[in-house]
């Protein structure tokens, strides 16, 4: 899973899943814009788990699906 795919390609095909893409392609705005899936989950912790163990140098962790509204945030 190191093809290097779009953050449209990413969202459809791991739907509703925490995704774990190296090497990110960001834009001015440092959104992800492509980068290469190296692990995806539907459990955050286990993505977190194998970034640990990958330890790749760039990275970005993304969740696809949709944040419930009355959700809060911490950075």
């Amino acid at each position: 899973m190191s093809d290097l795919m779009t953050i449209a390609e990413i969202e459809a095909k791991f739907q509703s899943e925490w995704v774990l893409v190296e090497d990110p392609q960001t834009n001015e705005a440092l959104e992800v814009q492509s980068g290469k899936v190296r692990f995806h989950s539907r459990d955050r912790d286990e993505v977190y788990r194998k970034a640990v163990e990958l330890r790749p140098k760039r990275f970005a962790m993304l969740y696809t699906g949709e944040i419930p509204k009355d959700t809060a945030i911490v950075l």
